[in-house]
């Protein structure tokens, strides 16, 4: 059977059957990847949430900050990976590979300045998210690890999204489980010892060995973007690459920096209405987040999946291919979420007893992830088309989306919700936004022009 990737790159002709089998043969070694990932998630939880209450509420109050910051690095390195794609797909491998090399060093300074700036704030923040007295110093101590491993996060996101983007799924995927044993095995050790802080540093720790051997797997295995033991056919300085490929990145990087900043800054205001409402529910939001997350995996690896397939269809000027491909997939993560919302309605007394032995928390989660359930099919519409719009290179739409989206809807629902029902209606507000994102994504989809200037 021909490689459909290779078919693409040469402006060949795919069947159904090959179109379906390449969706499906990317996605699931990301989306095992990603369960796999909440799995560990699970477990931390867990552990943390065996210690009590207050150490949950901990890291369930900078959580939301966290998720910004991540966003803002992953969205620096996924410039890089879908610049990448590009070239893979035009069967420009040393273009490619002069965006490994000086994306990679790109990608170490800034993250370098963002692992300063958190280390800065993380005296404060506790504070800031308006945190009670009890649990400011764990969750001050939690972030400061979290800011010192940056680097290593950064590194590690934009080496494996370089590597998915040459159409390699499996071996990024397979070092994400890995990762995943490993933070287990060091939380095992360390979170009995010290904490909240034993469970930052895990987790910190199974980054760096993981973004170690990424890196090299990048750059001294992989068949098309090594450059260890390569001859140079042209070395480009970091002016010209400065004034071409970053410049093509920065396209791409800043309207996804400035979507995740937009959609952490709102985790932060989403926080900052439930922190009122007490330790038990601002631990039940933190361990129902967790517990959601399994069911919207699959969204995001068929989502990496689309941006890998999509962004070579793009190179290859094939984005009629790219749009249907791109459907399929949204269509496959519809359906797959479905799926999970269901199973999540049913199993979700179970899905938050393993994560805390608290009963009021326990009580809690369920009903707000019974809610939740009803926008899974929705929400990883969202999740997939805006996959498809990176790989496209097309970003700017799906920021503007995601602002109309939880800035208009989301936030002033919580708040209005929140006042009168409390957690429950915060959680309402959540799923309804999440039905309008993913109805405005599939509009867009819809309307998506795929003729060439």
């Amino acid at each position: 059977m021909k490689d459909p990737l290779s078919a693409i790159r040469n402006g060949q002709k795919l069947t159904t059957k090959e179109e379906a089998l390449l969706i499906l043969k990317l996605s699931l070694p990301a989306i095992l990847a990603q369960i796999s990932s909440i799995i560990m998630q699970y477990i931390d939880a867990s552990m943390v949430g065996h210690l009590g209450a207050n150490a949950s509420a901990s890291i369930g109050l900078v959580s939301s900050t966290t998720w910004l910051v991540g966003g803002v690095i992953t969205a620096a390195a996924m410039g890089f990976s879908v610049c990448v794609a590009h070239r893979i797909g035009a069967k420009d491998e040393e273009g490619a590979r002069v965006i490994v090399k000086w994306g990679l060093i790109c990608s170490l300074f800034f993250s370098a300045l963002i692992m300063l700036i958190c280390v800065l704030v993380s005296p404060k923040l506790p504070i800031w998210m308006g945190g009670e007295e009890a649990i400011r110093r764990d969750a001050s101590r939690y972030f400061l690890v979290y800011a010192i491993s940056i680097p290593a996060r950064e590194l590690l996101f934009a080496s494996q999204g370089m590597i998915q983007s040459s159409g390699n799924i499996r071996v990024p995927s397979i070092l994400n489980v890995m990762m995943c044993m490993l933070d287990v095995l060091f939380n095992a050790l360390l979170i009995p010892r010290y904490g909240v802080t034993g469970a930052a540093l895990g987790t910190a720790i199974s980054f760096v060995i993981t973004a170690v051997i990424m890196m090299y797997i990048l750059l001294a295995k992989s068949p098309s973007l090594s450059l260890i033991g390569r001859e140079k056919k042209r070395d480009v300085r970091f002016t010209d690459f400065a004034s071409n490929e970053l410049t093509t990145a920065l396209k791409i990087a800043i309207p996804v920096a400035i979507d995740n900043i937009i959609m952490g800054v709102a985790y932060v205001a989403f926080t900052r209405i439930i922190s009122p409402f007490g330790t038990v529910s601002v631990a039940a939001n933190s361990f129902s987040i967790t517990a959601e997350s399994l069911c919207y995996m699959p969204g995001f690896g068929i989502g990496v999946a689309a941006t890998t397939i999509v962004g070579q269809c793009i190179g290859a000027k094939r984005k009629d291919l790219g749009k249907r491909l791109g459907w399929m997939a949204v269509i496959l993560g519809m359906l797959m979420m479905g799926a999970s919302g269901a199973l999540m309605w049913i199993f979700a007394p179970f899905m938050i007893g393993i994560l805390s032995p608290d009963q009021e928390i326990r009580r809690l989660g369920t009903q707000i992830l019974r809610i939740e359930a009803f926008a899974e099919p929705l929400y990883g519409a969202s999740i997939v088309a805006a996959g498809v719009f990176r790989g496209a290179g097309e970003t700017l739409l799906s920021s503007v989306l995601n602002l109309l989206s939880v800035w208009v809807v989301r936030i002033p629902l919580a708040y209005f919700l929140g006042v009168r029902f409390g957690l429950k209606g915060a959680w309402i507000a959540m799923c309804t936004e999440l039905c309008v994102r993913g109805a405005l994504f599939l509009i867009r989809l819809s309307l998506w022009k795929t003729k060439e200037k």
